[in-house]
């Protein structure tokens, strides 16, 4: 049988797959498009195999919300080049809305064959890596941040006494401003107290040993050595949770204060409950 250049063409359209390839597969299923899309797809499933070994630092988050959901789905690939697909964008939308949907927390097989299927496609090894699910209350409000090409990805929940407030466009941008806040400053945690205590006894320890080494601390008494110890161990707690950190947009004041006055200013108290920073790769 003949393989015409329309057949390659529909082919192509179908596969992704080039001229070449295509009419080799036409040849060698004597015309047959069904099987010969189905060999290719064999013999690009089996290429990918060979590619699962090479690394996937590359990549983009994707975030989609609807009603009291959001997902963050982070989606890799070898190179930034393929990152800027937009097959491969595409893809990512394609995953988090599934994900969104279906109410997925990790990733399956389902969502791990939609990958499969563009890398084949693409030639490049691909991964879904992580989905974060986040969920909000009848009292609480969420926004989200992507960075750049979609290099980070930030979620922000806050809740109210008074949940009407997030009606309004002031409380609103707030809370945009905290998920931007989160993306440029990467806080550790929302407050003090969800620091573990091993984290604290390890950096005050580092902080004491740092202090003997100091030629300037020699023959300091103990309880100025506990003072610079405990302002260390301060700053450093300061600069790690989010309460603590000076606000992105004032870099005078506090996260805690900036929220009290936007409170305060509503009529209604407001409060970090949670917040997601992915980073690709992170």
């Amino acid at each position: 049988m003949a393989i015409t250049a329309a057949d390659v063409k529909t082919l192509r359209e179908k596969t992704g797959v080039g001229p070449m390839e295509c009419k080799n597969a036409l040849t060698e299923t004597a015309g047959d498009m069904a099987a010969a899309e189905k060999l290719l797809k064999e013999k690009g499933l089996a290429a990918a195999a060979k590619r699962t070994d090479r690394a996937t630092n590359e990549g983009r988050i994707t975030i989609k919300q609807k009603d009291n959901k959001l997902v963050l789905v982070e989606t890799t690939t070898e190179t930034d080049f393929v990152a800027r697909n937009p097959e491969f964008i595409a893809l990512g939308e394609a995953l988090a809305g599934i994900a969104l949907e279906k109410g997925h927390e990790e990733p399956n097989e389902e969502l791990h064959a939609l990958v499969k299927d563009l890398a084949t496609k693409i030639r490049e090894n691909m991964a879904l890596r992580r989905i974060k699910l986040v969920k909000t209350g009848a009292n609480q409000y969420a926004d989200s941040y992507i960075h750049g090409d979609g290099a980070l990805g930030i979620v922000v929940v806050v809740s109210s006494d008074k949940p009407e407030i997030f009606a309004k466009p002031e409380i609103q941008s707030l809370v945009h401003d905290l998920a931007l806040h989160i993306a440029a400053f990467n806080p550790e945690a929302i407050t003090r107290e969800q620091i573990s205590a091993d984290f604290i006894k390890e950096q005050e320890g580092i902080f004491r040993k740092q202090m003997e080494l100091d030629e300037k601390l020699a023959g300091k008494p103990q309880n100025v050595l506990d003072g610079i110890a405990g302002g260390k161990l301060n700053k450093l707690l300061a600069d790690i949770c989010l309460l603590d950190q000076k606000f992105v947009k004032d870099d005078k004041t506090a996260v805690s204060k900036v929220l009290a006055e936007a409170g305060k200013a509503a009529g209604a108290s407001l409060k970090i409950d949670e917040f997601v920073y992915l980073r690709v790769g992170g």
